[in-house]
């Protein structure tokens, strides 16, 4: 019992170890999973960012490149067809040709108006012209009421906007074109460098790609989209868009013959906003535009390289919880494995030590089995060996002790003998069609002169046609089986007031027991219910019966210990499980009837 503890407590301990550590296992590979799917989830967020900003600026694009075609000449209601090129600002002489600007009718969504700072401050706009241009434009270009809309935008945007402020900002005016830079493809394409390089510095990289890309599309429109070329003294900068206050304007600086213009276009910022979000709807459904209005440090950070704007991300919807990811999959099958590993090492053990004390319960009680028939054996011989015993009818009974002892000491060999070759998976007996009558008549000697021995009568009730039935059975299997009850019977039931064993035969359910044993017949036929096509043979006493406790261990070997073996009837608890193995490997089985009246009842079914 002591090493039994020391068996286990070893097997918790390693088991305890063993499963705290696959826990810390399965702990660290749930944490790493978690951060790899939040690193995914980062990582497809910065790259719908990306793709968001190219998209914004490359929707944003067509309207600043327009703006850029267009001429310097054509922020004035009107100007003179053939000097468009030349001497633009100089004062109108009569009989010139005078045309009407583009932009004199209202601009399209999401421009609001047109504007343009001369050189002395004064703020005027091609959709609200003044005096007689005001009257040509009313000649079938415009309206008033649209003149007068543009007139209120425009004293409105006097109030919120100075040239000086402008040009503060506004890059110097070159005729010299910005060289056209590459695009940003071998910069993007460039995986080590792309992937090496921090979050801040691809976010600069791209806005700087952007950038240069908006450049070059706006400087290749404009140089596509003036015929004529300019004069020496006209230099028209690049457009860029700058806030004045919550207004958005997209300006230039101009410079004609020496003086600065600063020319542009009030934009509808929450349309844009609108169009602009609609776009990467698909990418960024929470996402949002805020205006920057001061130069910053992190000003490249998811800004727009055409706007001065920051796009807001927002949080990407919540991925489905992906219940049997790779890692918790591979964790599931660990685990599986480690319970059903621990389950088996748990199964193992348990047989081991429960056959370790079977066998060693076995020992001990064939030990003491062996030993009452030794000493009877050692003491009669030594008597009759040196004449002690001079009485012939002492010396007959000693004789039949003797014979007794040996008996019972070969039908215990004999049962650990065969239970031994059925451990090894070879039985020993042929199966074979027998007559009932014939495999009762073999045993009927042997299992009479047993219950004799006991002080007992055999009584075998069946009728004519079930002896003739004929059973494959093992016939020298069945005797040991009925052997085996027959003395169960003689031991356990040797106190009862009737000695009688009774072996009962009946054939497919049919009860053929004699009718002075009427009382029995509903017990017998519920031992053998549901066993069509079998012949059942029944051994029953009159003792005391079998207890609920022990019938649970009835047919398990080796279920009597020592002390059992010297408190009851003699045997090891090796008979029954013996006979039931053998049935059962005849294609039969060995049941106890729970339902016998009085003593114990056992059913042996044959296959007819």
């Amino acid at each position: 019992m002591k090493r039994t503890w020391q068996v286990w407590i070893i097997f918790g301990a390693c088991a305890a170890v063993a499963l705290g550590a696959m826990g810390w296992v399965s702990l660290t590979a749930l944490r790493l999973d978690r951060a790899e799917a939040e690193a995914r989830r980062q990582a497809q967020l910065e790259e719908n960012v990306r793709l968001a900003l190219w998209r914004m600026d490359s929707a944003i694009a067509p309207l600043i490149a327009q703006e850029s075609a267009r001429p310097y000449f054509a922020y004035s209601p009107f100007y003179p067809a053939e000097r468009a090129y030349t001497r633009m600002f100089a004062e109108i002489v009569r009989g010139e040709v005078i045309v009407p600007s583009p932009l004199l009718t209202p601009p399209a969504e999401p421009i609001l108006l047109h504007f343009q700072f001369g050189p002395n401050g004064e703020l005027t706009s091609p959709q609200a012209p003044t005096g007689n241009m005001r009257d040509r434009a009313e000649l079938g270009y415009t309206t008033g009421e649209k003149i007068e809309a543009a007139a209120t935008r425009l004293e409105k945007l006097h109030s919120l906007v100075q040239r000086a402020a402008l040009l503060g900002v506004l890059p110097e005016a070159k005729r010299e074109p910005p060289v056209p830079t590459r695009l940003p493809g071998a910069a993007l394409q460039n995986a080590r460098l792309f992937n090496e390089a921090s979050q801040t510095e691809r976010s600069s990289q791209e806005w700087q790609a952007r950038s240069r890309s908006y450049q070059q599309a706006a400087t290749q429109e404009r140089t596509a989209s003036n015929i004529a070329p300019q004069p020496p003294d006209v230099c028209e900068g690049v457009f860029k868009s700058v806030w004045a206050g919550d207004v958005l304007l997209l300006a230039r600086r101009v410079s004609v013959g020496g003086q600065d213009y600063v020319q542009g276009c009030w934009l509808d910022w929450a349309a844009i906003r609108k169009s602009l979000l609609g776009e990467v709807l698909d990418l960024l459904p929470n996402a949002a535009l805020e205006p920057v209005n001061a130069e910053s440090g992190d000003r490249q950070m998811r800004m727009l390289a055409a706007l001065p704007a920051r796009l807001v991300p927002g949080a990407l919807p919540p991925e489905p919880d992906r219940l049997l990811s790779p890692i918790r999959l591979s964790l599931l099958i660990a685990w599986g494995c480690v319970l059903a590993a621990a389950a088996a090492v748990s199964a193992l053990l348990i047989g081991a030590v429960s056959l370790s004390e079977r066998r060693a319960a076995f020992v001990s009680a064939v030990t003491h089995e062996l030993r009452t028939p030794l000493t009877t054996f050692r003491m009669y011989t030594e008597m009759l060996a040196e004449g002690m015993v001079t009485d012939e009818e002492k010396r007959r009974r000693y004789l039949g002790t003797l014979r007794t002892e040996a008996e019972r000491l070969s039908h215990l060999i004999e049962n650990v003998l065969a239970y031994a070759r059925l451990e090894r998976g070879r039985p020993g007996g042929r199966v074979e069609a027998i007559a009932l009558r014939d495999l009762l008549g073999r045993a009927e000697e042997r299992l009479a002169r047993r219950a004799e021995q006991a002080g007992m009568d055999l009584v075998v009730e069946a009728d004519e046609a079930t002896l003739a039935a004929t059973v494959r059975a093992d016939a020298s299997a069945v005797e040991q089986i009925l052997l085996n009850l027959v003395d169960n019977a003689c031991k356990y039931a040797a106190s009862a007031s009737d000695r009688r064993i009774h072996i009962e035969v009946a054939q497919n359910g049919k009860d053929r027991s004699h009718e002075s044993h009427g009382s029995h017949r509903s017990h017998f036929s519920s031992a053998r219910r549901g066993r069509p096509g079998h012949v059942l043979l029944r051994v029953r006493d009159h003792g005391p019966g079998i207890s609920v406790e022990d019938a649970r261990r009835l047919f398990r070997p080796f279920s009597k210990s020592a002390r059992e073996a010297a408190n009851s009837a003699p045997g090891v608890g090796l008979g029954l499980a013996l006979s039931r193995r053998l049935a059962r490997a005849m294609g039969g089985d060995l049941r106890l009837d729970p339902a016998a009246g009085d003593g114990a009842c056992f059913t042996l079914s044959l296959p007819i």
